[in-house]
Parts: C-alpha cells; sequence; structure tokens
C-alpha cells in the first residue's frame, strides 16, 4: 500500500494517507520552536497493517527533512 505523511497544520497534526483516505495521524503543538508529538493512531480500518511504523517512520523523516526540533510524548513515536 502507498502511503504518505502531510503535515496539516490547520488540525495541528501530521497525516497517514493511503491513497485519498487518511489512515492515520499523529497530532503536535508547537512550543518555543520546538514540535512537541502528542498523540498518534491509526483508524481502526487500517489496523494490523504496520502503518503505525509507517506513520513513525515518516513523520520523523519530515520533521527531520525540515531540521525541526522534536519532543515525542506519544510512545508510538518514542521508539
Amino acid at each position: 500500500m502507498d502511503t504518505e505523511v502531510r503535515d496539516n497544520p490547520d488540525l495541528r497534526r501530521f497525516e497517514l494517507r493511503a491513497g485519498d483516505q487518511v489512515a492515520g495521524i499523529a497530532a503536535y503543538r508547537v512550543r518555543d520552536g520546538v514540535t512537541v508529538i502528542t498523540h498518534s493512531e491509526i483508524d481502526a480500518t487500517f489496523r494490523g497493517q504496520g502503518l503505525g511504523t509507517e506513520l513513525a517512520r515518516q513523520t520523523m523523516d519530515l520533521l527531520k527533512s525540515q531540521r525541526a526540533r522534536v519532543i515525542t510524548a506519544c510512545p508510538l513515536l518514542m521508539s
């Protein structure tokens, strides 16, 4: 399954897109120039397909490419 993480700043979350559907999200807030990942989840219809790992990897890759400072308060993205 082809997936892509996109930032949705209006909702303050990264969205893992599978086609035209949002398969998962990683919510965040920005405080003092630091992006704090507060929560993540995969939609129930997409669970069991490894998309939690994909959400974490792509979200962190995107933040790394932006040279963002990051704190992960969500267990999924802490690993």
